[in-house]
């Protein structure tokens, strides 16, 4: 019965007599793949996760490179990495969602679920949610995890475990067009085509956006977008990034633009193209922390600046998404590294974006 506490399996013991591989970051650019010891379930609600997939994300690189995010700071080894699945291997006595032998996809950060915001259904505004991959808390660059039941979604078997570790990727893309309030028949602009951008445009394409437009740089990212849905390719180099929406719209603006790249210039150019009355959604996040914006014309416009802070409830819509074929999240993945291979992994993420839009670690 699924309430009964499957026993272990003679492999899962040798496992945990002979621990786990997992890649610590000590320093900048200072990391290390070491042994330890695999996690035991310290709660009737945890489960035990032998990682299959981890996805590189630009938060990964920065801890690699800088040591820190804003207040987040590498001060002793920490295993990065938060954009992940995997398959069960032992659950708790009192899990009834998972058992072992399921694929999963899992969710990076868990709230309270006793604060207002948890209680209101906006738990990614929880004040105290540790999260995978941001020091202090372990993330997933590692052979295996313990995590709790409730944030650990079923993956359908015709979904890859490097798709599923997409959805992380994917539910910021759902949250920003949950906050846009994207509905069908919008105009809508994103600016950025990276991973968060292409997974971005999808979930606005999904929400029924009829014309989306994205702005990038690079050709062979505004190709693939196109790949993707896009509707119009704006190559931000060579054309007038503003100009061109505005041309796109009847001299309007986009009724949402979605912001991904985090740049002072691309949020300025964000609140540029939107039309009056529209939302601008802030999806990218700058290290840039203060520049000018002109508040007046936020007034005069009357248009909604609003921000994205990771996703919440996105991990079953999604999956759904993924499984159905309606978001293309496998046309991201580019190149894939074994974990022993994790630091050439951030490497090649960070020097190469020309040729690496998503990097997988495979554990």
């Amino acid at each position: 019965m699924r309430n009964e506490r499957p026993k272990i399996r003679s492999e899962e013991r040798e496992v945990r007599n002979e621990g786990m591989t997992a890649a610590y970051l000590h320093a900048i650019n200072d990391l290390r793949v070491e042994q330890t010891e695999v996690p035991r379930l310290e709660d009737p609600q945890e489960v035990l996760i032998r990682i299959k997939a981890v996805g590189v994300c630009g938060s990964d690189i920065h801890f690699y490179r800088e040591g820190r995010i804003g207040p987040y700071i590498v001060e002793k080894p920490v295993v990065l990495g938060h954009e992940c699945s995997g398959e069960i291997v032992e659950v708790g006595k009192a899990v009834t969602n998972v058992r072992p032998g399921d694929r999963v996809a899992i969710e990076a950060g868990v709230p309270c679920r006793r604060c207002w915001f948890c209680k209101s259904g906006r738990y990614n505004l929880c004040a105290t949610v540790p999260f995978m991959g941001t020091p202090p808390t372990d993330g997933a660059f590692r052979e295996y995890v313990v995590w709790p039941s409730d944030f650990v979604f079923p993956v359908p078997n015709s979904v890859s475990f490097e798709e599923g570790a997409m959805t992380e990727p994917l539910a910021v893309g759902m949250q920003a067009a949950k906050r846009g309030k994207i509905h069908p028949s919008m105009k809508v602009a994103v600016i950025g085509a990276g991973p968060i951008g292409l997974t971005t445009l999808q979930a606005a394409a999904a929400h029924g956006a009829t014309t989306v437009m994205v702005s990038d740089v690079s050709d062979s990212r505004l190709q693939l977008a196109q790949r993707l849905g896009a509707t119009h390719a704006i190559n931000a180099k060579q054309n007038d990034a503003i100009a061109a929406v505005k041309d796109l719209t009847v001299g309007l603006g986009a009724d949402v633009v979605l912001e991904t790249a985090g740049t002072p210039a691309t949020i300025q150019q964000a609140l540029a193209m939107v039309r009056r009355g529209g939302v601008v959604v802030l999806v990218g996040m700058s290290s840039v922390l203060e520049f000018p914006i002109e508040v007046m014309d936020i007034i005069v416009r009357e248009y909604d600046v609003r921000g994205v802070f990771r996703y919440c409830n996105a991990y079953p819509p999604a999956l759904a998404l993924i499984a159905s074929g309606k978001v293309n999240v496998k046309a991201l993945i580019t190149h894939t590294f074994p974990l022993a291979q994790t630091k050439e992994a951030l490497e090649l993420a960070d020097t190469r974006k020309d040729v690496a839009m998503k990097v997988i670690v495979k554990c």
